[in-house]
């Protein structure tokens, strides 16, 4: 009896350390209150560091923690594509196996272990997932031509603009069919597999107004039996399926007001077409549409220019601006170390990681985020009133307030030195160093260009 005792301890302590086993901890899944609260960072795993792997980015995840990172959003970490690939590593998104891992980035269990830290730092792990199109080495390439898209020639073929029929030029993607049920049926498959087993929180899907909304419908269905999930589309209103798409997720993008924020910055638009677009957000979003608000993301680097190229000396102004607007901000890798060039998307690049300003101000901004009930997103987000000046078309000023917690932005946004009148009065505290700010209509307000207050009470 005695031995039979102690083989099942043993039978029990080997199944515990089963690496092949999922990870299970006790993170409780996604909230309203997280949601509402959330910064979210872009993980570019390959480019990260040196080695560009999962273990040397796990070693991070503290530093994650410290900016108020709530939700970690991994670009694509399946095997890449060889054939007909861009050079020499090919592109994230050019998917071989959906249920793969990049071996590049290290194994299943580098991945598992990553989220396991991830959790118990109280950070949401995403996966970015790509549904419209695989690398041509795809193994469905050859067991399943049919889920996939064909010239009159029966040749599979390559994502084509629906506008000008001609290809986007993306040749190294085959475009998927999802005409095809059982295509569907096995991408769905895919997608709850790393729910399961490596209980990833959620997904990022890439180009997700190409995909048929009846799709998403059933898809998400079955991902929220596993446990709940946070879902951002790379989508926005002005894309197919508009306001319905975005319902079917969580969180989308605020690509108008990127675009927006750029001409502001480079003279080509003021802060009258702000109010503007603020105003039809309200009118064609409700309040569960959490708009994800950024200045840099993976394309934006990459393919548009750096921060730095993009808004120069209003950078800070711009980012303050994400995180004081109705949303969430989008933290996009090496930006906390004042990343200053593209990275390159094709091959392995990589960049320093010094703690600097850039750092310490996107801590105090993640603080105030999680602090400030006022700054909420989602369902129960804080107000935001337009705070009128006597320069409204450069100044920008709006309060965010919610259950007597109030926050007040105010940034000249324009490359001259401008004085204005506000008949907003207050005594606040600025964010950088908690001194007293009055704020009177009394006063004639001088800024610099660029410069921004962030007051709170």
């Amino acid at each position: 009896m005695k031995n039979i005792f102690i083989t099942l301890v043993l039978l029990i302590l080997a199944g515990c350390h089963n690496p092949s086993a999922p990870i299970v901890n006790e993170m409780s899944p996604v909230t309203e209150a997280d949601l509402a609260s959330g910064v979210l960072y872009e993980a570019n795993i390959r480019q990260y560091s040196p080695e560009g792997t999962f273990n040397a980015f796990a070693k991070d995840l503290p530093k994650l923690s410290e900016l108020g990172v709530k939700f970690l959003w991994l670009m694509p970490i399946n095997p890449i594509s060889t054939t007909k690939s861009k050079g020499p590593l090919g592109s994230y998104y050019a998917v071989s196996d959906y249920t793969g891992v990049n071996p590049e980035f290290g194994t299943l269990e580098d991945l598992k272990s990553l989220v396991d830290q991830a959790h118990k730092l109280g950070i949401y792990v995403m996966l970015d997932w790509v549904p419209g199109h695989t690398g041509w080495d795809n193994h469905w390439i050859k067991d399943h031509p049919d889920y996939y898209l064909q010239n009159d020639a029966g040749e599979i073929i390559d994502p084509i603009n629906p506008f000008t029929g001609e290809s986007f030029g993306w040749t190294d993607v085959a475009d998927l069919n999802y005409e095809n049920m059982e295509m569907r049926q096995a991408m769905r498959d895919a997608m709850v597999y790393w729910v399961k087993e490596v209980n990833i929180d959620g997904y990022r899907v890439d180009q997700a107004y190409a995909v048929p909304m009846e799709f998403y419908k059933k898809t998400f269905a079955a991902l929220r039996e596993v446990k709940p999930v946070f879902l951002l589309a790379e989508t926005d209103i002005n894309h197919p399926g508009g306001i319905e798409m975005v319902d079917l997720f969580d969180a989308s993008y605020d690509w108008p007001g990127h675009h927006l924020l750029k001409d502001i910055v480079h003279g080509k638009k003021n802060v009258s077409d702000w109010d503007t677009h603020i105003d039809n957000l309200f009118k064609n979003y409700n309040d569960r549409n959490i708009l994800v608000n950024f200045i840099s993301n993976h394309d934006e680097n990459s393919w548009n220019g750096t921060v730095e190229e993009s808004f120069g000396k209003a950078a800070y102004a711009a980012l303050a601006l994400d995180y004081m607007s109705p949303g969430m901000p989008l933290i996009y890798s090496g930006m906390e170390y004042d990343l200053n060039k593209r990275l390159l998307f094709f091959e392995k690049d990589s960049f320093p990681k010094v703690a600097g300003k850039t750092f310490k101000f996107l801590e105090k901004l993640g603080a105030l985020k999680q602090k400030h009930a006022a700054l909420n997103s989602g369902k129960n987000r804080g107000l935001y009133t337009r705070i009128a000046t006597s320069r409204d078309q450069n100044v920008l000023a709006f309060e965010r307030s919610k259950q007597g917690d109030t926050v007040v932005f105010i940034a000249n946004m324009s490359n001259e030195h401008v004085g204005f009148t506000s008949p907003y009065n207050g005594t606040f505290k600025r964010y950088q160093d908690g001194k007293e700010k009055v704020l009177s209509d009394t006063y004639e307000y001088r800024m610099s260009p660029w410069e921004f207050w962030i007051l709170s009470k």
